[in-house]
């Protein structure tokens, strides 16, 4: 069955069990159990489970960063990209975002990758504010409060209903004005 089975294969079922179950469940043996294989069939992709870790925490990076921001760079007018990023963000379940800073907050790799990925963003969003001719001083100081209203929309275990989502969208967007 290894055969069968891809790494991105265990790397999603690996995102999943750690929004999930969290960090201490991203183990070989309950990782096999829940995708009906031996632990082989994960040794036949990962040499161990650091080797693991660090593809998942790359894996997350492509999913929850790299590909959004190619999305609405390939598929948006520039004045609306923000808006768009925005919408997306505060209408998601972010419980794999919390996971995955949970994680950082007991390991190094995971502090690092969380760490990168939010200077990644920071800078997608900051030039969304440049582009809107703010200053990079200006365009620095917005970006990082909208990124703190994310972060404490992440820690927060309340989704933003449908009828309030709107209005925090604008009141958000008239920070980055």
């Amino acid at each position: 069955m290894s055969d069968q089975l891809s790494a991105e294969d265990w790397l999603d079922q690996g995102l999943r069990t750690l929004a999930e179950k969290g960090f201490t469940a991203l183990k070989a043996e309950p990782l096999s159990k829940a995708m009906g294989v031996s632990r082989g069939s994960f040794y036949w992709h990962f040499a161990d489970i650091s080797a693991f870790h660090a593809a998942l925490l790359q894996h997350w990076r492509e999913i929850a960063t790299e590909q959004i921001i190619a999305t609405l760079e390939s598929g948006s007018n520039k004045g609306e990209r923000l808006r768009l990023l925005l919408q997306r963000v505060f209408s998601a379940k972010l419980t794999l975002e919390n996971a995955v800073r949970t994680w950082a907050t007991l390991n190094l790799a995971a502090r690092s990758a969380v760490q990168a990925i939010d200077r990644r963003r920071l800078g997608y969003i900051e030039s969304l504010l440049s582009e809107r001719g703010l200053s990079s001083d200006v365009a620095r100081a917005r970006a990082q409060v909208l990124y703190w209203a994310f972060l404490g929309f992440v820690q927060s275990d309340k989704q933003v209903p449908p009828s309030a989502r709107s209005s925090i969208l604008e009141a958000l967007l008239r920070i980055a004005r």
